[in-house]
C-alpha cells in the first residue's frame, strides 16, 4: 500500500481534502514529505430512506449541500457557510455553521467512517472501535489516518427560511448593538441563528471615512411573519423590519451566506474556482477565542481603533448556545459546549507578497491577540482547531513531541479530551507516523 511505501525513506505525510488548513499544514511541511491529496476522491452518495449520506473526504461543502438539495428541500446538513472548503479537514474538526445552534456541529452528526490506518487497513467504525471513531470526530483527521469517506446523518429543515443582514456603522451605534448583541446571542429561541462580522470599511479613494462596520447575519428556521415579532421582543434594537429580509429555501440561504447574489443558480456550488472565491483570496492570518462572559463596550472600542490600523481585518462572531449546551464536553472530541457565548475569528489580509508586509500584519495581530487575553475563556484560553494557528505551540522540527510538551497547545484546543486523543493516537498509530506541527502524540 501507499503508506507502506512512504514508510520507507521515513518521510512526512500532508493530506489534503480542500487545502483550506490555516497555517498550510495540509500542503506544507519543513521536511521531505508525500502529499496525500483526496481531490477526486468526491463522491456523495444521498439516501433518503434514512435520511444518511456517505461524502468522500475530497468534496467540498458546496457540492455537498448541492447534492443534498438534488434530493430533497426538507433535509440539510449542520456545516460552515464557505462552499469550497473540503469535508475531510471540516467535520475531523468539528465544523460550525447557521444550524449549529439548532443541531450542534457537522461532527456531531457521523454515524460512520472509512479511515486507512498507518498498515495500510481500510477501517469503518465497527474495524476502528469506538475510541479512534469518537477521536476523529472534533480531535482533527490527520493525527490518526486518512479518513477517505464519512456517513453523516442529515437534519430536517423548514421548506421556507429567513435570512437578513443588517449592517450598521459605529457612527450608527454597532457597538451599542454589539454590546447587545452578545447578551443574547446564546439565548435566542435555538431556530434563530445571529452571527455579527465585523470589518473595515472606507477609508480609499473615493473620500469614503475610514470606519468600523458589523454586519449582523441571519437565519431563522421559520417565515418572516413569525420572526418579526420575535425580534421586536428579544433584539429590538436592531430595528428589524420585514423589508430586511428574504424567505427562501435552505440551499438558497448556503448561496446568501457564500455571498452570492440574489437568484444565482445553485450549480455555482459545483464550481470550486468560481470568481466569487476567487476574489477573496489573499495572504492571511488567523486567531481564534471562545467567549464565556460579556466582553465591556470600552474593550470593542479599543479593537475598532486597532482595526483601523490596517487595511483590511475582520471579526466573526459566532453564536453558541441552544442545542451546544446540551451536548456533553466529552461526547465527541470537540469541548467547547455549555458555557460558551460565542467563537471570535479573527483574520487580517494583505495583498502584497512581501516579508515586511507579512511580519506587519502578523505582528498586528499577534498584538490583538494578546489585547483580549483578559476578556476571553481562561485556564486554559481556548481556541478553535479548524481556525489552526500555530502560535499556540508546535511540535519539534521532525514532529517528535512528548505528550507532556503538547499539551500546552492540545489542551487549548481541546481542553480534558487531550488525553484521551492522545491515548487514541497510541491505539492506532503508536510510532507517530502520521505527524505534523500540531499533530496529536501518542500518550505516554
Amino acid at each position: 500500500p501507499p503508506i507502506k511505501t512512504v514508510q520507507d525513506p521515513p518521510l512526512q505525510v500532508r493530506i489534503r481534502s480542500g487545502g483550506h488548513d490555516y497555517e498550510g499544514l495540509s500542503y506544507l511541511s519543513r521536511t521531505p514529505f508525500v502529499l496525500i491529496d483526496l481531490v477526486h476522491l468526491r463522491e456523495i452518495t444521498i439516501n433518503m430512506e434514512d435520511q444518511s449520506a456517505w461524502v468522500q473526504s475530497g468534496a467540498t461543502l458546496g457540492e455537498l449541500y448541492y447534492n443534498i438539495a438534488q434530493k430533497t428541500n426538507t433535509y440539510g446538513f449542520p456545516a460552515g457557510v464557505c462552499p469550497t472548503v473540503g469535508v475531510g479537514g471540516h467535520i475531523s474538526g468539528g465544523g460550525f455553521g447557521p444550524l449549529t445552534r439548532k443541531y450542534g456541529l457537522a461532527a456531531d452528526h457521523v454515524v460512520d467512517a472509512r479511515l486507512v490506518d498507518v498498515n495500510g487497513r481500510v477501517l469503518d467504525r465497527k474495524l476502528m472501535g469506538e475510541e479512534l471513531f469518537w477521536a476523529i470526530r472534533g480531535g482533527g483527521g490527520a493525527s490518526f489516518g486518512v479518513i477517505t469517506a464519512w456517513k453523516i446523518k442529515l437534519v430536517p429543515v423548514p421548506v421556507t427560511v429567513t435570512v437578513f443582514t443588517v449592517y450598521k456603522t459605529l457612527e450608527q451605534g454597532a457597538n451599542k448593538l454589539i454590546d447587545r448583541w452578545q447578551r443574547i446571542a446564546d439565548k435566542l429561541p435555538e431556530d434563530l441563528f445571529i452571527r455579527v462580522i465585523v470589518q473595515n470599511l472606507g477609508g480609499g479613494s473615493y473620500g469614503v471615512k475610514k470606519t468600523v462596520q458589523a454586519s449582523f447575519n441571519s437565519m431563522f428556521l421559520g417565515n418572516i411573519q413569525s420572526l418579526i415579532p420575535l425580534m421586536k421582543i428579544s433584539f429590538p434594537e436592531l430595528g428589524l423590519e420585514a423589508k430586511d429580509c428574504k424567505e427562501i429555501s435552505w440551499i438558497e440561504s448556503v448561496l446568501y451566506f457564500a455571498g452570492h447574489p440574489s437568484g444565482t443558480s445553485r450549480e455555482v456550488l459545483l464550481e470550486r474556482d468560481h470568481q466569487l472565491y476567487k476574489s477573496y483570496k489573499s495572504y492571511f492570518k488567523g486567531k481564534s477565542d471562545f467567549v464565556n462572559k460579556v466582553i465591556p463596550k470600552t474593550v470593542f472600542q479599543q479593537v475598532w481603533e486597532r482595526h483601523l490600523q490596517v487595511n483590511e481585518a475582520y471579526m466573526v462572531m459566532e453564536p453558541l448556545g441552544g442545542v451546544m449546551n446540551r451536548i456533553p464536553e466529552t461526547q465527541i472530541a470537540f469541548p467547547h459546549r455549555r458555557g460558551n457565548l460565542y467563537n471570535i475569528q479573527y483574520i487580517v489580509k494583505w495583498k502584497v507578497n512581501e516579508v515586511e508586509e507579512a511580519k506587519r500584519h502578523i505582528q498586528w495581530m499577534r498584538s490583538l491577540h494578546k489585547f483580549m487575553t483578559p476578556y476571553v475563556s481562561k485556564s486554559p484560553r481556548t481556541a478553535y482547531f479548524n481556525y489552526r494557528d500555530l502560535d499556540l505551540g508546535i511540535n519539534g522540527i521532525n514532529g517528535s513531541t512528548s505528550y507532556m510538551e503538547a499539551r500546552v497547545w492540545g489542551t487549548r484546543y481541546f481542553k480534558n479530551n487531550f488525553e484521551r486523543l492522545a491515548k487514541a493516537k497510541r491505539g492506532v498509530d503508536p510510532s507517530n507516523f502520521f505527524r505534523d506541527e500540531q499533530s496529536i502524540p501518542p500518550f505516554s
